[in-house]
């Protein structure tokens, strides 16, 4: 077993300054990495797979080295490609990003071993907290305050619930609650193989799951000479699929004893295993506000900027100083000022199990206010791609109190232009503003409570005056004629024409809705009563019966048409006049909800073969996500089109299942949407941090 370093023990040795740094990962913590290089005068170095090769962080880096192929595991896992890219770039540093190889101390040697600077915590340090059930035997040592483990075999009804997990990994996968002693061995076998399929260790534990507990940490700096900092705490208690959506800091609520018990546990925890870098502290507070330590994540986290905002620090910076040599700057961290929250914006649909969405990225415009920071990976005119997480960016607001921050975030959000897939934008504005939040009433349940009441559709109001307003701006594109120049409404007929009618289906909800307006000498009249003040190609003004007036800014790509508002945004597509008849699906169809491959298919599964109402068909691989394809109904399998490794396109027909009980059955897929299910994160790459003591259902 390593032994712990001593706390007072200096283990730096002093290396030449960083001239080139290249960054082991992709995407929004690349490019955040390379902004914090950029001002130190480090000249970066980007890696990039084949589906990487327009990427964002290529544009941006100085250098950058081709991974082949577009997988995970033959790019961005590939530990020995990284280091050779290092070395050709000419690179004397790694930094690992998150994710990925972030926290494998294998990768982490190779690249001391070919004399390159590590900018991470020791490989020794990594490999202590590798394994949750040895991170939870060395902080017992040094004192941390625990869950007390539960032998499975041994359970009884006054253990439950027990929540089961995974030794060797997060995000989910291996996790299971287990509410009835009956389920345990089944539960058991199943988290045990998930595990050995995600993380190549089945080694699975049990401790007591804590209803409606917190998701707190600790933000660890360290260098090695013996400091150690605790920045502070943050809360990070909204997740979906054990995986934060809002993080905020400091974390409310808390008083002065137990804040500076979570430091000193975390301090204490750093000091175990000799820590140097930046690291995170994770613990769950109980709603009795005890805390327990659950496990330390060895790398930087996905949330780290609020903890910069408050501290006014760069922990990139203070990571590239430590990994240099240097101590830290001062024996205590700085003074912590205000409040500041992020908010992950990804592109998934909330309402449909959190489905990840695909696609050009037309859009993506926050505003630029004083207190706002923007973190991405991704402008507009990128494309979202299969292989990897769905995050887009994370937007962080910063202000003297918690609620000028949330405030400004919620604002920011409602007004930033983000066009293309589905996003969960609406989702968080309607977070930052439920009265459980604002009241700071927390807990990793938020979204199994009040999803549903989060993702309502659009009313039928606003649906209806963003349909006009698209019309009404497609009718001022016509008449505008090419090139610049003001719109003409003249030279039209004394009396009023016959009305003029579009049709718009509003997305993703695919409401429909009609725009009906006459046009006259003084320009186009809508039927519906409003008074059209302004109608720009890009802009409408409207002002309504009550007298308010409303502006909407409207852009077109093609038939999709983006409406944005003060108060929402809205997705609409331009209809034709007529149904094409051809337009129809086979009843029973299911088809790819989004792009992806095939990685298996029902044992036995052929055509011919009975299937049951809810029986998994299909395995369909997207963004980091297995994705089940569901039987709609109890049938007869009478089309299989998919086949393991497959690459299929979004709406491609995988199979037909019939309903034999009802011949002239009505299409069963008309929604397929909810014969799809998102299962579990498929690779190891997770590029974000991932959160414990969520419910999952067995």
């Amino acid at each position: 077993m390593t032994t712990p370093i001593s706390a007072t023990t200096s283990t730096a040795s002093f290396a030449p300054p960083i001239s080139a740094l290249l960054v082991a990962n992709r995407g929004e913590i690349a490019c955040r990495i390379f902004r914090t290089c950029r001002a130190l005068g480090i000249a970066t170095v980007a890696v990039y797979s084949d589906a990487d090769a327009g990427a964002l962080h290529v544009r941006e880096a100085d250098t950058a080295v081709r991974l082949p192929g577009a997988a995970p595991a033959d790019t961005y896992l590939r530990g020995d490609l990284v280091v050779r890219a290092a070395l050709a770039a000419g690179a004397d540093a790694v930094h690992p990003g998150y994710g990925f190889l972030s926290e494998n101390p294998g990768f982490a040697r190779a690249v001391q071993d070919a004399g390159l600077v590590w900018v991470g915590p020791p490989p020794e340090a990594i490999e202590l907290m590798a394994s949750k059930t040895r991170a939870k035997e060395l902080m017992a040592g040094a004192g941390v305050p625990l869950l007390a483990p539960v032998d499975p075999e041994r359970a009884t009804e006054s253990d439950l619930p027990l929540l089961l997990k995974a030794a060797a990994g997060g995000g989910g996968r291996g996790m299971r609650v287990v509410r009835e002693l009956g389920y345990l061995p089944a539960v058991l076998k199943d988290a045990s193989a998930e595990a050995e399929a995600a993380f190549g260790d089945g080694e699975v534990f049990a401790e007591p799951y804590v209803e409606r507990g917190r998701h707190v940490e600790v933000q660890i700096m360290a260098d090695g000479h013996g400091g150690v900092w605790a920045l502070g705490t943050r809360d990070c208690s909204l997740q979906r699929r054990h995986q934060k959506v809002v993080e905020e800091a400091p974390a409310p609520g808390l008083d002065d004893a137990l804040r500076t018990r979570l430091h000193d546990a975390a301090t204490a925890a750093a000091r175990a295993v000799g820590y140097r870098g930046a690291g995170t502290v994770e613990f769950l507070l109980a709603p009795d506000g005890r805390p327990y330590f659950l496990e330390m994540n060895t790398r930087l986290q996905v949330e780290h900027p609020v903890t910069e905002a408050v501290f006014g620090v760069d922990l990139v910076a203070l990571q590239l100083r430590v990994a240099e040599g240097e101590p830290l700057p001062t024996a205590t961290p700085p003074q912590p000022h205000g409040h500041a929250v992020e908010a992950r914006l990804y592109a998934e649909d909330p309402a449909r199990d959190w489905q990840p969405q695909t696609g050009a990225l037309l859009a993506l415009e926050v505003p630029d206010e004083p207190g706002l920071r923007l973190d991405t990976g991704y402008v507009g005119g990128d494309t979202i791609g299969v292989h990897y997480d769905p995050m887009l960016a994370k937007v962080i607001a910063h202000a003297p109190t918690r609620d000028r921050a949330v405030r400004l975030l919620a604002r920011a959000l409602e007004r930033a232009r983000v066009h293309g897939p589905v996003t969960n934008r609406d989702l968080l504005v309607r977070s930052l503003r439920h009265p459980d939040f604002r009241a700071a009433r927390l807990d990793t349940g938020f979204y199994d409570r009040h999803l549903v009441a989060l993702t309502p559709p659009p009313g039928p109001e606003e649906l209806r005056l963003a349909a006009l307003a698209a019309a009404l701006a497609d009718e001022a594109a016509r008449r505008q004629g090419p090139g610049p120049g003001p719109v003409r409404f003249g030279a039209w007929r004394n009396n009023p024409s016959g009305p003029q009618v579009k049709r718009y289906r509003a997305e993703p909800d695919g409401s429909e809705h009609e725009a009906a307006y006459r046009t006259t000498r003084n320009g186009p009249v809508p039927e519906t009563g409003e008074r059209v003040v302004a109608a720009r190609p890009d802009h409408v003004t409207l002002e309504t019966d009550d007298g308010v007036t409303r502006r909407f800014a409207v852009t077109v790509h093609g038939d999709t048409v983006y409406v944005d508002t003060a108060t929402g945004s809205y997705t609409l597509t331009a209809l034709p006049r007529f149904t094409d008849p051809a337009d129809r699906t086979e009843p029973g169809s299911l088809t790819a909800p989004m792009p992806g491959t095939v990685v298996r298919i029902a044992d036995g599964l052929a055509t011919g073969a009975a299937v049951e109402a809810g029986q998994p068909l299909i395995w369909l691989e997207a963004m980091k996500m297995e994705h089940r394809i569901l039987a709609p109904a109890s049938g007869t399998l009478t089309a299989l089109h998919a086949a393991p490794g497959l690459q299929v396109e979004v709406g491609t027909l995988l199979a037909v299942v019939r309903d034999t009980d009802v011949p002239d059955a009505p299409d069963v897929a008309a929604a397929p949407d909810a014969a799809v299910q998102v299962t579990q994160d498929v690779t190891q790459d997770v590029t974000q941090d991932t959160a414990v003591q969520e419910e999952a259902t067995p």
